[in-house]
C-alpha cells in the first residue's frame, strides 16, 4: 500500500516547479476556507472593498474541510482567479486518498471528527474539481518589494506539518533554510501569528473558515504592504454569517463540534495545540500590525497582541479601569416568558439562535408561568405587562393557557410571533381571547424588512406571503397590533420607516410607520462588533439615566434544558449567558445588573432600544 501524499517530503526547492510571481502592491493573505462557503464569500467581498484584484490575493490551501459546501466553496475559489496553493487536503481529495491528510495522531479527536466531514466533501466533489486540486502548485514564490516569500501549506518540507508560534527558532530557521527565501507565508495551523527571526520571516494568516479558538466567531486573513525596503504586515479580522454557517453544517448531519465552533470560537477538539496555544484558548485575539526589514537583527515576534483585559470581563470596571455603569431595578413594569427555543424557522442573526432543532431553552410549562405570576401578584404592583417570546410562542404546547391565566390576572399582554403556520393553526381561540379580554391583548409580528426579498434573505424563501396573510387576519379582526423590523439594511431610519408606511398603504393596514411603539426597528446585535464599554460617567455624557434601559423595568423568566426549574435572567436579550442568571425567583432577580456585555451597549444604551410595548410606549 502506497503511503498517503501527505506524509511523504518535499523535495528540495530547486527540484520542485515553482511559479514566481511579482507583486507590486498590497497582497491579502488567507487560508483554511474549509467548505465555509459564507466566510469565502465575506472574504472576497473584503478583497473587493479594500480594491484588491485576485491577482495580488494568495490562499494558502485546505479551500475544503469542516463545512458544508465543498462543492460550492471550491468553484467559487477556482472562479475567482485568485492564487491557490495545494492543501493536504486538496492532495488528498484530488488523489483519491482514504483520508484527508491532515497530521492528526491516529485515534485522537480530531482524527475520529474528520472521517464525517472528509467524507461529505469527497461524495459532494466533482471531476473537474479533483483536477483543479491536483493541478494545484505545492508552492509559489511571491516577490514584493525586494524580498522573496516562498508559500506553502505546512512546511516547506511537509504539507501537513503543524508549525505554530511557539516552536523553537531553531526549527524556524531550518525551514527557512530549506526555502532559500527571505521568508515564508504558511497555513494549515489554523492560528494567525507572525515570527521575525533575525531578518528573516515565518508569517501565518490564520483561516477564514473556522475561528482561531479564541472565544469569538470571527476568524482571520492578513494585509503584506510593501514600502522602501520593508513589509507591514496586518493581521486583521474578518466577521461573516456564521450562523448559517453553522446551520447548514448541522442540516447536513456534520459533526456537531464544528458547527458548535462557528458559534462560540472553541475548537471542539485541542489534540494538536502545544501547550503554549492551548493556554491562550478563549482569549480573544486582537489585530496586530507588524513592521518587517528586509536586513538586520530584529526581536522575536509572538502571536497576534491579546490585551492584557478583554472588554467586558469584569462587572465592576471596564477595561479602562473606569466604574462599571449598574442598573437598578426600579420597579418591574414588564415580566418577559421565554416559551423555548423551538421555532418553526431558523433565521439569519437570530440573537437567540431559535430553529426546528434548538432546544437550549426547554418549553416553558403553564405550571412555572403561574408560580411567577403569583409571585408578581403578591409583590409588583407596579407590573402592568406580560411578555411571551421564542422561539415562537406559539409551537408552545401551553401557550393560550398561559397567555389566558395572565390576562385573568388583570395584565396587558404581548406576544411576539411570525404570524406564521404555528399561529394560523389557533386562530379561533385566539379570537376567543381576543374577545373575552377587549384590548389586553396584544401581538407584535416579525417583518424584518419592507420587501418580500429583503425580509426572505434573512427569514428564508416562501416565508413573505404566510407571515402577511398573519398580519392582515389580525388586522382585519381588529387584534392591538405592532410590527417588528430589523435595522440591519444600508438605509437610514427615515427611509425604513417610509418603507414600512408604503407597505401598510398597500396592504391596507392603518399601523403607523413613524410611531415607535407600534413600529419597532431593533439595532442589530453582533457578537464580533467592538463596542464601547459603558461607565458611570456614560450616563452624563449620553444624557441618559439608568432608568432608560430595559432592565431596570423588565426580567425574563427561562427553563435551560435540563433545569429542575425556570430561573429569572436580566433581560430578553441574554438567555445564554450565566452572568446575568439572576435566581429562581422574582425576589431574587430583584438585584442591580451590571452592563457587561457588548449588547448591553450597543443595544441598549447606544442603540435606546427596549422589547417591551410598555418602554416602547414611554420613549414614543
Amino acid at each position: 500500500m502506497q503511503p498517503h501524499p501527505a506524509t511523504q517530503e518535499l523535495l528540495h526547492p530547486s527540484m520542485l516547479p515553482c511559479p514566481v510571481i511579482d507583486m507590486d502592491g498590497p497582497v491579502l493573505v488567507f487560508g483554511g476556507c474549509y467548505s465555509n462557503l459564507e466566510a469565502t464569500k465575506a472574504l472576497l467581498r473584503e478583497a473587493s472593498r479594500l480594491h484588491i484584484p485576485p491577482e495580488r490575493i494568495v490562499c494558502t490551501g485546505d479551500v475544503v474541510a469542516y463545512g458544508a459546501d465543498a462543492l460550492a466553496t471550491v468553484r467559487l475559489i477556482r472562479d475567482s482567479g485568485v492564487h491557490v496553493i495545494m492543501g493536504n487536503c486538496e492532495e488528498s481529495l484530488g488523489f483519491g486518498a482514504d483520508d484527508c491528510g491532515c497530521g492528526f495522531s491516529a485515534g485522537s479527536a480530531c482524527d475520529r471528527l474528520s472521517v464525517a466531514w472528509y467524507a461529505h466533501a469527497d461524495a459532494q466533489l466533482d471531476a473537474p474539481s479533483r483536477a483543479w486540486m491536483r493541478e494545484l502548485p505545492r508552492r509559489i514564490d511571491v516577490r514584493i518589494a525586494g524580498f522573496r516569500l516562498g508559500v506553502v501549506h505546512g512546511a516547506v518540507d511537509q504539507i501537513n506539518r503543524f508549525l505554530f508560534s511557539s516552536d523553537s527558532d531553531a526549527e524556524f530557521d531550518r525551514q527557512l533554510d530549506h526555502s532559500g527565501c527571505d521568508g515564508i507565508i504558511a497555513g494549515h495551523c489554523g492560528l494567525p501569528f507572525t515570527r521575525r527571526l533575525s531578518g528573516r520571516l515565518w508569517h501565518n494568516a490564520g483561516a477564514v473558515g473556522m475561528p482561531a479558538n479564541d472565544g469569538t466567531t470571527r476568524t482571520w486573513y492578513s494585509l503584506i504592504r510593501p514600502t522602501e525596503q520593508r513589509l507591514v504586515i496586518q493581521h486583521r479580522p474578518l466577521s461573516y454569517d456564521h450562523r448559517t454557517a453553522a446551520a447548514k453544517m448541522r442540516s447536513a448531519g456534520l459533526p456537531d463540534g464544528y458547527a458548535e465552533a462557528l458559534l462560540t470560537g472553541l475548537w471542539p477538539s485541542c489534540d494538536v495545540l502545544p501547550a503554549a496555544e492551548l493556554a491562550e484558548r478563549a482569549r480573544p485575539l486582537e489585530e496586530r500590525i507588524i513592521d518587517w526589514l528586509l536586513h538586520g537583527s530584529q526581536p522575536v515576534t509572538p502571536a497576534i497582541a491579546r490585551p492584557a483585559l478583554a472588554k467586558f470581563t469584569d462587572p465592576a470596571t471596564t477595561v479602562s479601569g473606569a466604574p462599571r455603569a449598574v442598573v437598578p431595578l426600579t420597579g418591574l413594569k414588564t415580566l418577559w416568558f421565554n416559551t423555548g427555543t423551538f421555532c418553526n424557522l431558523a433565521c439569519t442573526n437570530c440573537y437567540i439562535e431559535s430553529s426546528p432543532r434548538n432546544d437550549r431553552l426547554a418549553y416553558l410549562s403553564r405550571s412555572e408561568a403561574s408560580r411567577f405570576l403569583a409571585e408578581a401578584a403578591a409583590s409588583h404592583p407596579e407590573l402592568e405587562e406580560i411578555g411571551f417570546t421564542g422561539g415562537e410562542p406559539f409551537m408552545n404546547p401551553d401557550i393560550l393557557p398561559m397567555v389566558a391565566d395572565a390576562l385573568r390576572a388583570g395584565f396587558r399582554v404581548l406576544v411576539l410571533t411570525n404570524a406564521m403556520k404555528p399561529m394560523h393553526r389557533l386562530k379561533a381561540p385566539l379570537l376567543d381571547l381576543h374577545r373575552r379580554f377587549p384590548g389586553q391583548l396584544a401581538l407584535r409580528v416579525s417583518v424584518d424588512h419592507y420587501r418580500a426579498d429583503k425580509h426572505e434573505k434573512i427569514r428564508g424563501t416562501r416565508t413573505w406571503q404566510p407571515t402577511i396573510d398573519g398580519l392582515l387576519w389580525l388586522a382585519a379582526n381588529g387584534f392591538n397590533l405592532s410590527v417588528a423590523g430589523r435595522m440591519l439594511w444600508p438605509e437610514s431610519e427615515a427611509a425604513l420607516r417610509q418603507g414600512y408606511h408604503a407597505m401598510y398603504a398597500e396592504l391596507g393596514i392603518a399601523l403607523d410607520a413613524h410611531d415607535s411603539s407600534r413600529t419597532v426597528l431593533f439595532p442589530e446585535m453582533d457578537d464580533t462588533a467592538d463596542v464601547p464599554e459603558i461607565t458611570q460617567q456614560c450616563w452624563r455624557i449620553l444624557g441618559k439615566t439608568p432608568n432608560s434601559v430595559m432592565c431596570a423595568s423588565s426580567r425574563m423568566v427561562v427553563h435551560r434544558k435540563g433545569a429542575e426549574r425556570a430561573s429569572v435572567v436580566a433581560c430578553t436579550l441574554l438567555p445564554y449567558d450565566e452572568h446575568f442568571e439572576l435566581g429562581s425567583t422574582l425576589g431574587e432577580a430583584a438585584r442591580a445588573v451590571s452592563l457587561n456585555h457588548r449588547h448591553c451597549a450597543k443595544f441598549c444604551v447606544l442603540g435606546g432600544a427596549s422589547c417591551s410595548g410598555v418602554a416602547a410606549k414611554a420613549s414614543a
